[in-house]
């Protein structure tokens, strides 16, 4: 599948509803005006993949829409050669989004349908740098730890105590929380070592599950 003129006059009128929606950072709005999110779909979704909606990408997982990537990767705030852990690869989209915008890359899956489809797809973009995991991402990664910033990209119940330990002194986590509708949480590390939270707009996303889910 190929990106085309076609879909690329797609993702240009997708950014402009990114931006009638409020998504500020320009980085964001011009990383995601380049990548091919049709290639992250199955064939069937191609027509409709520049849509600010999520679709299915199997294993009861879905890609996310647009604009909530958008807006949980503006609040990351990435600055370049930061050390990033995103929990939930899904399709691979966000993190080729985190990794373009300057980010040195780490991101747990615990599907292993999607950890294989999605380091095939990244490497087929060329972002071989992204670092992928098959983990259970309640246990992060504590061998890279830490981390300048960590993304979930499921519904938690609760922020794991692993995910707050790993976070860098300065770092932010951005998490949602909740059981059928989430919250959107802005965790930061503060200097002496506490956490200041913000809770933000409401989502729903799927659920962040325990474990692993192996072939």
């Amino acid at each position: 599948m190929l990106d085309s003129y076609r879909h690329k006059g797609m993702r240009r009128k997708l950014i402009e509803t990114l931006r009638e929606k409020g998504i500020r950072d320009e980085r964001v709005l011009q990383v995601m005006g380049e990548i091919p999110r049709h290639l992250f779909l199955e064939g069937a979704f191609e027509k409709q993949a520049y849509e600010d909606k999520p679709f299915p990408i199997g294993a009861s997982q879905t890609i996310s829409q647009p604009f909530t990537v958008a807006y949980q990767t503006e609040l990351l705030q990435v600055e370049k050669r930061q050390k990033i852990l995103e929990i939930g690869t899904g399709s691979g989209y966000q993190a080729a989004v985190l990794a373009l915008i300057g980010g040195r890359v780490f991101t747990v899956e615990r599907q292993e349908t999607l950890f294989v489809s999605a380091q095939k797809m990244l490497a087929r973009l060329g972002l071989q740098r992204i670092r992928c995991f098959l983990r259970d991402g309640y246990k992060g990664l504590p061998e890279f730890a830490p981390f300048d910033r960590i993304l979930v990209t499921a519904g938690a119940s609760e922020i794991p105590p692993a995910l707050l330990d790993q976070l860098a002194i300065g770092g932010r986590l951005v998490i949602p929380v909740g059981v059928e509708d989430q919250i959107m949480y802005c965790v930061e590390r503060l200097e002496d070592g506490s956490f200041k939270e913000e809770k933000l707009d409401t989502f729903r996303f799927v659920p962040f599950l325990k474990g692993l889910n192996r072939n």
